[in-house]
């Protein structure tokens, strides 16, 4: 395990991360490695305990709050959420009845991306049910706004804050101390402090620390500052005892199970080979993984696990190009005799060389809009306004995705065709489902 310290190290010094953590976890035995600074230019040491935003592995410790809620009967997946939440009731497109809790965990609910800023005085959450992006259970469109309202739904069972009721509920009994990012209840203990986050730019060399920017009420999508050993307990939950696994008695048997089995129709192209309760499942010489990766605000973690095995991996990065890391430790990893693979929509043809006009135009989710256009012979990505990457399409009309910032690869997309009139009406980018506007109005 000593030539993944050297990698962690060589890897994060070429990718210009100013700090990391990896642990590897492997039935009982602990392999911890740290790298660089907390933040650029400080000398603040990287330290086993530090804790650095994780992005949507928040979603992990949210999914598996609610399942301990599940668990103990005061929650049913089956059930509509507008049974506990009224608010839900308001939503268009007659959703109300058939949303459920599994829905939401699995992403697909059909709500938009992001918790949309009401112009009209109704609260964000309430604003982002207004619209949907298709129906509850036709199909995976990644929703921060679905988790938002986990968080909701957890604040109503429990009578608590979602912040008291993580730590309360799920945090002490793990024995782990989480920094919050955002909706910190004042009623907890001190959190310890957080990693900045930094932005990066490759052409030019400069490594930038960046605050962190989250509503309070993204928080359960998105607010929690770990360490890589601190989300290794997490993943413990899933792992037999034998490997050093506990449950600690918080989720019976057949809900972890549960949280592990593929949700049909929840096909995350680019992102994962499949979707749980809660985790993003993938496939690797032979293994399922199950999973998250997180990004916040110039950071990028990952986890992996394999209960079979009883193996962990986690990976904490406080920089943008951290999944560029993660992306260069998978060989090591897989040299240490830890088998984890990229999703296995990862396109390795050759693209189209002619650019097919077909896909231009305008596709939406909610608040934010995607372009495709022709420049410069090249088919560009422009994310509201800002250009953001440059696209190549190949057969099936998937597509690669290099940022245009610090030329790294993204996860692949594709465009999706209408199938009554054959012509292409949306988007799957980074998981989530857009929706072609033609006239100024959204077709999806």
């Amino acid at each position: 395990m000593e030539g993944l310290h050297r990698a962690l190290e060589r890897s994060a010094r070429e990718n210009d991360v100013p700090g990391a953590q990896l642990v590897v976890w492997h039935g009982g035995d602990a392999s911890e490695f740290e790298f660089g600074e907390e933040r650029h230019g400080t000398g603040r040491a990287v330290a086993r305990d530090s804790k650095v935003p994780i992005g949507s592995i928040t979603k992990a410790f949210t999914a598996t709050l609610l399942m301990v809620l599940v668990s103990d009967g005061d929650v049913e997946l089956d059930e509509p959420v507008a049974e506990y939440l009224p608010e839900v009731r308001q939503a268009r497109g007659g959703i109300a009845d058939l949303l459920t809790a599994r829905h939401l965990l699995s992403h697909t609910g059909g709500l938009h991306s992001e918790v949309t800023a009401s112009p009209d005085g109704r609260s964000p959450l309430a604003a982002s049910l207004l619209d949907v992006v298709q129906a509850p259970g036709a199909g995976f469109s990644y929703s921060n706004a679905g988790y938002a309202l986990i968080g909701r739904l957890i604040e109503v069972a429990t009578g608590m804050t979602w912040s008291e009721a993580v730590q309360t509920i799920l945090l002490k009994p793990l024995g782990i101390n989480l920094g919050f990012i955002a909706g910190a209840d004042p009623v907890l203990p001190a959190a310890p402090s957080t990693a900045s986050g930094h932005t990066v730019n490759r052409a030019l060399r400069l490594v930038r620390p960046v605050e962190q920017e989250l509503m309070s009420v993204e928080a359960p999508a998105g607010g929690l500052a770990a360490s890589a050993a601190d989300l290794v307990e997490l993943a413990k939950m899933h792992l037999r005892p034998r490997h050093g696994g506990s449950d600690h008695g918080l989720v019976t048997p057949d809900h972890l199970a549960e949280m592990r089995r593929p949700v049909p129709g929840a096909e995350p192209f680019g992102l994962a080979d499949g979707w749980g309760l809660g985790f993003a499942l993938f496939r690797g010489g032979g293994t399922r993984w199950l999973g998250h990766d997180g990004t916040a605000d110039g950071t990028s973690c990952h986890l992996r696990l394999d209960p079979e095995s009883g193996t962990v991996v986690a990976l904490t990065a406080n920089s943008a190009t951290g999944s560029a890391l993660w992306r260069e430790l998978l060989p090591e990893l897989r040299s240490a005799g830890v088998d984890i693979d990229e999703p296995s929509a990862t396109i390795d043809a050759e693209p189209r060389t002619a650019i097919p006009r077909e896909c231009t135009g305008t596709y939406v989710n909610g608040d934010i809009a995607y372009s495709v256009v022709v420049r410069d012979d090249e088919l560009h990505l422009v994310v509201d306004d800002e250009p953001a990457a440059r696209l190549a399409v190949h057969d099936g009309f998937v597509f690669s995705v290099t940022d245009l910032a610090n030329g790294a690869t993204g996860n692949p997309g594709r465009f999706l065709r209408d199938p009554r009139s054959g012509r292409i009406d949306r988007i799957q980018i980074g998981g989530r489902v857009a929706g072609r506007q033609r006239n100024g109005r959204e077709v999806a």
